[in-house]
């Protein structure tokens, strides 16, 4: 087996044969831990077996792997050149894009990563205010670097010591949150809705949205956004903007260039000259092929309403998983928006059903996560999904089997 071997050769020169949430050893036992390709919405591992993906590498692919038009665009960026003594063109391009599609946006700045993305604009937002604090909501993942990663390895206390957690969706919780820092309060970070690991997702009441804003106003403090994870799958003009809330700040990477490297934050003219004031930088951050990737991207999101795609295939899923664990005996949880979906069995606090449902997603074509949301992407067609419910369908009869009636 060729995974297999690649997992011995990694021992000798990668700390653990890998790191960070890519790591197979953690999931259950028949996960691959190496990928050889991707084509639309399918993956197929280094051993050949095929899967309908429902990870879309962890967020980052949106229109299919592959996409032509996508692909057409970096290879056309690629033959002038990618990382020069400046950027292209192309980053005045995608910063007007990013100006004209999303509301809140009166600039953009470009980075790599959605840790980038967070981590730089939370420096807006204290060079604007002059304040120390981050009210954030209490297991949110807003990136892995120090002040943020879910792990305190390497890490100091004092790294974190800015932060002040509330309950995700309580305005009573955030309003205590901010009354104990009162006068020093630099910004408020929340996810679009609530997406942590190993917990059902749980959308944003649209009156903890409206007062998170205003709390934001009477403090003087910034709001952001961390869309990294939701950007461009919930709207392509952000994902509080269908409850009339426009953020300060927005974080964005993952979907913005279908599985290229690059991360953004977009804020308002405001604060403009807080951003200028910034030294915030990475060698490879102007590269221009992913800028002309994610160009492509999101005018193609926009152009074939990708999104409205992604939710007629994402409630298909969910109807079809609905029907065949109540046909099975299950009782399950479906939480999220649709676009970024994940399911839970009821009862199962050592997650013992889900890894064994999930390792049998595996074995018949279907890949996706007992633990992590899942992601769809403009790819999965009518009769992708109704493929993938076959596959689901004898995953969920063999956990049945497996733990009885």
């Amino acid at each position: 087996m060729k995974d297999a071997e690649l997992r011995k050769r990694a021992q000798q020169v990668i700390p653990g044969g890998m790191y960070g949430h890519l790591n197979a050893a953690i999931f259950a036992p028949g996960y691959p831990q190496f990928f050889a390709r991707g084509e639309g919405c399918r993956q197929w591992d280094v051993d050949g077996r095929e899967y309908i993906d429902f990870m879309c590498s962890w967020g980052p692919v949106v229109l299919g792997h592959r996409h032509p038009v996508v692909e057409e665009a970096a290879a056309r960026q690629l033959a002038l050149g990618d990382c020069l003594n400046g950027p292209g063109p192309i980053m005045v391009e995608l910063a007007e894009l990013l100006v004209d599609t999303i509301p809140s946006a009166d600039w953009a700045m470009f980075s790599k990563n959605g840790t980038d993305a967070t981590t730089q604009a939370l420096m807006v937002a204290r060079a604007a205010t002059g304040r120390t604090k981050v009210l954030m909501a209490h297991g949110a993942y807003h990136g892995a670097d120090p002040w943020c990663t879910p792990s305190p390895a390497g890490t100091t206390p004092n790294e974190r010591a800015d932060l002040v957690e509330f309950a995700y969706n309580s305005l009573e919780s955030l309003e205590a949150a901010a009354a104990t820092v009162e006068g020093d309060v630099a910004a408020i970070i929340v996810t679009p809705f609530k997406h942590d690991s190993f917990e059902d997702q749980e959308l944003v009441e649209p009156a903890f949205a409206r007062g998170a804003r205003a709390l934001a106003d009477r403090l003087g403090a910034a709001l952001v956004i961390d869309d990294v994870r939701a950007g461009f799958r919930i709207d392509l003009r952000g994902s509080w903007e269908e409850y009339g809330v426009r953020p300060d700040l927005t974080a964005w990477s993952k979907a913005m260039a279908n599985g290229y490297p690059i991360a953004a934050v977009t804020g308002t003219d405001a604060l403009r000259g807080p951003a200028q004031s910034l030294y915030s930088t990475g060698s490879f951050w102007f590269s221009a092929v992913a800028m002309a990737a994610a160009k492509a991207t999101i005018e193609t999101l926009r152009d074939t309403d990708g999104i409205a795609t992604m939710f007629r295939s994402g409630t298909q899923l969910r109807e079809g998983l609905y029907a065949q664990a109540k046909a099975h005996g299950f009782t399950v949880n479906q939480t999220g928006p649709v676009t970024i979906p994940w399911l839970s069995f009821e009862g199962d606090a050592d997650l013992s059903v889900a890894l064994h449902w999930s390792d049998a997603c595996l074995r018949n074509g279907v890949y996706i996560h007992p633990w992590h949301n899942w992601f769809m992407s403009a790819a999965h067609s009518e009769a992708d999904v109704a493929r993938a419910l076959e596959g689901t369908d004898q995953a969920f009869a063999e956990t049945r089997a497996h733990f009885g009636a």
